[in-house]
């Protein structure tokens, strides 16, 4: 059971939703607010002394965030191409051969962890996390709930951080 600030989060869950669908969030709203929810359980934050202004103002910064990523992510894309005369190069060109091997490597283990979870978790992290596709609209191509898609991924982003974990201390 939630306590604390991720408590309040749920409470206020359907209000931020609709603050950050307001602001021009859209689509993303559900994943913005899974992102969240993610960091508020990932954080051992200590006492908020106004917890709905402290989440209003979490929302907002994530969802500028989000923006600001995009629209550098699309200038890079761009600067890139046009730097590369139209023709896309592959990146892993200038990675010296055995590092491409060890991330080939953690990539198969990472791989591996995800089938073990079953594949529909496998399919909900692949179309959101690889492809980018809303949360909203996995459920409704599964015929699953938000709730679950949610739960799925939180069960995959567990699945990673441990591997994550595990790599580094190797």
């Amino acid at each position: 059971m939630a306590t604390g600030l991720s408590a309040i989060f749920m409470a206020k869950r359907a209000a931020l939703l609709r603050f950050l669908r307001a602001r021009g969030a859209g689509e993303n709203a559900e994943d913005l607010l899974q992102d969240m929810w993610m960091k508020l359980e990932a954080k051992d934050l200590g006492p908020v002394s106004d917890p709905v202004p402290y989440l209003y103002r979490m929302a907002n910064n994530l969802m500028l965030d989000r923006y600001r990523s995009a629209i550098r992510r699309e200038r890079r894309e761009q600067d890139w191409a046009e730097g590369a005369g139209g023709v896309m190069a592959d990146p892993t060109d200038d990675v010296p051969v055995d590092e491409r091997m060890i991330l080939v490597q953690r990539l198969d283990e990472a791989r591996a962890v995800l089938r073990d979870l079953g594949p529909r978790v496998e399919l909900i992290f692949r179309r959101f996390r690889i492809e980018g596709v809303g949360q909203k609209v996995i459920a409704e191509e599964l015929g699953v709930s938000l709730t679950t898609v949610e739960k799925d991924l939180q069960k995959a982003y567990r699945a990673m951080l441990t591997l994550k974990q595990k790599l580094d201390t190797e």
